[in-house]
């Protein structure tokens, strides 16, 4: 598992987000404070503050230097 931080500050960021993730197998959660929640869910996400930073905690053995790739445009 790895986490990192996420910044989804707008809905366009939110809905690309989900996009970008649900390719893949594996699970991602976001924890905000002492929230966490399926980050595939765009209701959850929406739930958070996201006016701060999200911790996102990927649950990947393989592929991981893809997944981060996939992520740049939301990592702080």
């Amino acid at each position: 598992m790895k986490t990192v931080q996420i910044s989804l500050n707008s809905i366009d960021k939110v809905k690309s987000f989900v996009n970008a993730i649900t390719q893949y197998e594996f699970d991602f959660d976001l924890i905000s404070g002492r929230y966490v929640i399926d980050a595939k869910s765009i209701m959850g996400i929406f739930s958070l503050d996201l006016s701060k930073p999200i911790d996102l905690a990927i649950h990947a053995e393989s592929n991981v230097d893809e997944i981060m790739e996939t992520l740049k445009p939301y990592l702080i």
